[in-house]
C-alpha cells in the first residue's frame, strides 16, 4: 500500500482550493453581468442618455432621455406644427447644376444717428490668429460626436421648438476675431446673455451641435460660398467663428471676394457681395434716371456667376434690398419700381415683392441649367426682422427682448416675401435640367420666434449710445435685422451642416 507524503496531500488540497476559487469567481462575474444588463435596459442612468428608436420607415432616430426636471435646464418654447405653414408643400430638393470668390457690407454705425441697416460698406478681413488656445473639439461640440451614430434621413429640421441649454454657445465674442462690431452684442455692452443659450430642437430628430472638425472634414478639398447681402456676411462670420475654435484660417481674399482657407483640409469659405443676386446698374434706362439702381430681374449677377465652377456648396441670401429705392427692368424695359415710379409712366407692372420672386426664379434657373455648376445650391429663406411698431427708420423696435416668444408676431411683408421666394424656387425646380441640386433652407418661421437675437441698440462701442426709450417713448436707434454673435444665427450653420452632411454622406436631402 502506497501512502502519499504530506507534501503531496497539501498540493492536492491547493489544487482543489484553486478550482473552487475559479468557479466562485466565474459565477460572481456571470451574476454581475446579468444584474448590469437588467439595470441598463430598465432605466436611464445619466442626465443625457441617448436611446434609439426604429421608426416606421426603418430610419434610426435618436431620442434624448433626460432625468432632469423641466425647471432645471430645459425651458421650452411650444412646438411649431406643420399645420398652416406656407412651406408645407415645398419641394426641398431637386437634382439640377460648383465655384469660388467679393466683399460685402458691414454697417458703419458708430453714432446714435439712425442709418439704413442695409448700407453697403466694403470691408476687408484680417489674417489674424486666435488669441489663446483653441477649444478642444469635444468641448466645442460634445453632441457633434454622436452625429455619425444615427441616420437622420429626411427628418424635417425646420419644425420644432426652442429649448434652453446651459451648455452655452459654440464660441464667445472674445474667442473669434472676425465678428463685425455691430453684431458683437456682448462687446457692445448688452447686459443679458440668455439669448446665447437657446438651441433649436426639431420635433422628430436631434440637431447636433456643430462639430467644427467634422465640418472641415466633410468639406475637405471643397469650397463653400455665401453669396448675397449683409445677412449672408452675418452667417458666414458665424461659421468662421465656429471653425476658428479649432483652426485659424489664412486670409486669401481680394477686392472681389472674401476668402478664408483652412490648410488642414484644404477647405475654402468664400463670401461675395450681391445685393439682389441679379444684375444692377446706376445708368439711366428709359424713364429711370441716373443714380437710381436699375435691377435687371431677368439677368443673374455676373459678380458671382463667373465663379460658380469652383463652388461645391453655394448659400444664397437676398430679399431685404428689395425694400430700397430702385427701378425694375425686364427685357430691357422698366416695368416697376420701389419708392420710385413716374406719374406719367402708366400703371406699374411689377412691385418689389413680385420683383423678389422673379429674381429668385432667375438666379436659381440659371444655376440649375448651367453645365459648369454641378454643386449644391441652398436657398436660405427670408430672414425675419423684428422692427415692432414701425420700420427701421419709423420707430420700429426690438428693445428689451431677452428670450424667444411663444408665437410669431406676423408681418405681412415678411410673409409675402417668403411666399414669393418659395414660388420662385418651385418654378426654378420645374425648369431644372442640369446636374446641380437645389435645396430650400426654411429658417423663416423658427427665427420669427427670436426677437431677442438682434443687436437692438447695442450696435457699437460708443459709451454714450442710447439704449433706452426716450421721454416720449421713442425707441433708440437700433438694428433688429442682423443677428448677435454668438446668437441664434449659429443655428443656421448647424442646419447648414446637417443639409450638407445629408447630401454628401447619404444623398437624402
Amino acid at each position: 500500500m502506497t501512502m502519499d507524503s504530506p507534501r503531496n496531500q497539501n498540493g492536492a488540497v491547493g489544487v482543489r482550493r484553486t478550482v473552487t476559487s475559479i468557479l466562485i469567481s466565474v459565477g460572481a462575474l456571470v451574476l454581475s453581468l446579468v444584474v448590469v444588463s437588467l439595470f441598463a435596459f430598465s432605466s436611464p442612468s445619466t442626465s443625457s442618455q441617448f436611446g434609439y428608436l426604429i421608426s416606421a420607415d426603418k430610419l434610426i432616430v435618436p431620442r434624448v432621455v433626460s432625468d432632469k426636471s423641466d425647471n432645471d435646464t430645459q425651458k421650452e418654447i411650444p412646438n411649431l406644427s406643420n399645420e398652416g405653414t406656407p412651406s408645407e408643400n415645398v419641394i426641398q430638393e431637386v437634382v439640377i447644376p460648383n465655384q469660388t470668390d467679393k466683399n460685402e457690407p458691414g454697417l458703419n454705425e458708430s453714432s446714435n444717428e439712425i442709418k439704413d441697416p442695409l448700407t453697403k460698406n466694403e470691408e476687408s478681413g484680417s489674417d489674424g490668429t486666435l488669441n489663446g488656445s483653441p477649444l478642444d473639439s469635444k468641448e466645442a461640440s460634445p453632441e457633434g460626436e454622436l452625429s455619425d451614430k444615427y441616420v437622420l434621413g429626411t427628418c424635417d429640421l425646420y419644425h420644432g421648438k426652442w429649448v434652453y441649454n446651459e451648455m452655452g454657445p459654440l464660441y464667445t465674442n472674445n474667442s473669434c476675431p472676425v465678428i463685425t462690431q455691430m453684431q458683437n452684442c456682448q462687446g457692445n455692452g448688452r447686459p443679458d446673455k440668455g439669448y446665447e443659450n437657446w438651441r433649436w430642437q426639431p420635433s422628430k430628430c436631434q440637431l447636433p451641435r456643430l462639430d467644427p472638425r467634422k465640418f472641415l472634414e466633410l468639406m475637405r478639398g471643397k469650397t463653400l460660398a455665401f453669396v448675397g447681402d449683409s445677412v449672408a456676411r452675418n452667417q458666414m462670420e458665424s461659421l468662421l467663428c465656429i471653425l476658428w475654435q479649432v483652426e485659424a484660417p489664412k486670409n486669401r481674399g481680394n477686392k472681389r471676394m472674401q476668402k478664408w482657407f483652412f490648410r488642414s483640409t484644404s477647405t475654402s469659405i468664400v463670401r461675395i457681395w450681391s445685393s439682389w443676386l441679379v444684375h444692377h446698374t446706376p445708368d439711366p434706362i428709359g424713364p429711370a434716371p441716373q443714380g437710381i439702381d436699375k435691377v435687371f430681374l431677368d439677368v443673374p449677377d455676373e459678380t458671382f456667376m463667373e465663379f460658380i465652377p469652383a463652388f461645391s456648396v453655394l448659400v444664397l441670401s437676398s430679399g431685404h434690398w428689395f425694400a430700397k429705392k430702385s427701378a425694375y427692368v425686364i427685357n430691357g424695359t422698366v416695368v416697376g419700381g420701389q419708392l420710385w415710379w413716374p406719374k406719367d409712366a402708366g400703371e406699374m407692372r411689377v412691385n418689389n415683392v413680385e420683383a423678389f420672386g422673379i429674381s429668385v426664379e432667375t438666379v436659381l434657373t440659371s444655376l440649375a441649367n448651367d453645365p459648369k455648376f454641378t454643386g449644391l445650391a441652398i436657398v436660405r429663406s427670408y430672414s425675419p426682422d423684428h422692427y415692432e411698431g414701425g420700420a427701421w427708420n419709423t420707430g420700429g423696435s426690438c428693445t428689451g427682448k431677452v428670450e424667444p416668444v411663444t408665437e410669431v408676431v406676423r408681418s405681412g411683408f415678411t410673409d409675402t416675401m417668403y411666399s414669393k421666394q418659395i414660388g420662385g424656387f418651385k418654378k426654378a425646380v420645374e425648369k431644372a435640367n442640369g446636374k446641380a441640386r437645389l435645396k430650400f433652407m426654411d429658417i423663416t418661421e423658427p427665427f420669427g420666434l427670436r426677437p431677442d437675437g438682434h443687436p437692438g441698440p447695442y450696435r457699437s462701442l460708443d459709451p454714450n449710445k442710447k439704449t433706452k426709450r426716450g421721454p416720449n417713448g421713442e425707441p433708440p436707434p437700433q438694428d433688429c435685422l442682423h443677428w448677435c454673435m454668438p446668437g441664434p444665427i449659429d443655428t443656421w450653420n448647424e442646419m447648414l451642416f446637417e443639409e450638407i452632411r445629408r447630401e454628401f454622406e447619404t444623398g437624402k436631402g
